[in-house]
């Protein structure tokens, strides 16, 4: 059986995505840090189908936890590509607890993948607001940025050899319909 982090081990802070809860003190991996609670939802109750909120958790197709509690702080926990726990789901037992993977440090936020159902309807329309899809967007935006220079400077030195070729050709004088360039240092009488 996992450990079971201290009591205040987690608080709800300001993050880049909104709240989120962070880490007051090391977590080892594989403890579990909260459970994810609320009322069971049954999907074959109309009633109870039509609910629709974004802390809804699905235990199977057909028991659902709607973790809008206020008690219910795991509710807070975002999504990242690259998380730091996961979530521990017990369909039979109708609970979920979300455990650490990886050693979490105090002032870290506490983050889980949400799965791909949930990311291709909420998350890839607004575009992915973790730190591995920042980063790698914000190196992309680099490279394009790059690759703008590269071509302005292929553009410039393009012209400048054009313009160079231009000043050859002006140096030439006619003479009798013929081409002929001028001697440098001597003038023509």
């Amino acid at each position: 059986m996992p450990a079971i982090a201290p009591r205040k081990s987690y608080r709800v802070g300001r993050s880049k995505t909104g709240l989120g809860l962070f880490a007051t003190m090391p977590i080892k991996k594989g403890t579990r840090i909260i459970r994810y609670f609320g009322p069971i939802l049954d999907c074959r109750i109309p009633a109870q189908d039509e609910i629709e909120n974004k802390y809804l958790f699905e235990l199977n197709n057909r028991w659902t936890i709607d973790g809008s509690v206020r008690k219910n702080l795991a509710r807070y926990i975002n999504h990242s590509c690259r998380p730091n726990a996961e979530s521990d789901v017990r369909p039979r037992e109708r609970k979920v607890f979300i455990r650490a993977i990886k050693n979490i440090e105090p002032g870290d936020e506490i983050n889980y993948d949400y799965g791909t159902d949930y990311f291709k309807a909420y998350l890839k329309p607004i575009g992915c607001k973790c730190p591995s899809c920042e980063n790698k967007r914000k190196k992309q935006r680099a490279e394009a940025r790059a690759e703008r220079a590269k071509v302005k400077v292929r553009a410039e030195r393009k012209a400048q050899k054009a313009a160079a070729k231009g000043a050859k050709s002006v140096k030439k004088k006619k003479l009798n319909g013929h081409a002929v360039a001028t001697p440098k240092g001597r003038a023509r009488a």
